[in-house]
């Protein structure tokens, strides 16, 4: 039986790991985001983000949020300042995510017992992450690396929770998947903005079901590490 007193920590983490997908709303001008997060949550997203470089993104977190009350868990991505990490927070934000190693926002995280995802790519990078409280690490940009590069550094890093962005596509998700990821994650993977227009929201809900499936299968058939 699941216990029903989970930490809000265990919950995101557990819903990151079950979908297998951290799908990005970033947006160049102010927009209702609750219509992208309805197609992300409807396509099989649990955890979404919301990068705070996208216009009235603090009044996005809160209504998503509060629209999808335990249903949908909403981050704020590149979050690069402890100031900035305790706004989302007190916005309902549930989860943080950044692009680097940055102490005192992993810091502040962890003391409002709110999960972080931190960014890092090299090993060093990685454990300083995992050192200073990182929830995940998040390897950007994953494209640099490749695939392959996931097992390297689970070899050295074998309870380390990675997330691969930057060049994730429906083509290389599962191999990430394979070589040791627990999800991944994006936005450009998940908001094409031509696409967006020509098909509607729908598309986002196919692209989102599409990753989930892939990450499924690829966690099913992932051999064991080296």
């Amino acid at each position: 039986m699941g216990r029903d007193d989970k930490t809000l920590r265990e919950t995101v983490i557990e819903q990151t790991k079950a979908t297998g997908v951290l799908p990005c709303i970033k947006l160049h001008h102010k927009e209702d985001c609750i219509g992208y997060a309805k197609a992300m949550y409807d396509g099989g997203a649990r955890v979404i983000e919301v990068t705070m470089t996208t216009p009235g993104v603090l009044g996005a977190i809160e209504a998503i949020s509060a629209e999808f009350k335990g249903k949908l868990w909403v981050a704020a991505g590149t979050v690069l300042d402890a100031a900035s990490a305790r706004e989302v927070i007190l916005h309902g934000g549930s989860l943080i995510v950044n692009p680097a190693v940055v102490p005192d926002v992993i810091d502040l995280a962890n003391r409002y017992g709110v999960p972080v995802y931190s960014g890092a790519f090299t090993a060093t990078e990685c454990f300083s992450a995992m050192r200073a409280g990182s929830s995940m690490v998040k390897i950007f940009p994953a494209q640099l690396g490749g695939p392959k590069y996931m097992t390297n550094l689970k070899m050295v890093f074998p309870e380390v929770n990675l997330i691969p962005s930057g060049g994730i596509s429906l083509e290389n998700a599962g191999d990430f998947i394979r070589c040791g990821a627990c999800a991944v994650s994006g936005a450009r993977t998940f908001m094409d903005r031509e696409k967006i227009a020509a098909e509607g929201m729908g598309w986002i809900t196919e692209q989102v079901a599409r990753y989930v499936e892939i990450v499924r299968k690829a966690k099913e058939k992932a051999p064991p590490l080296p």
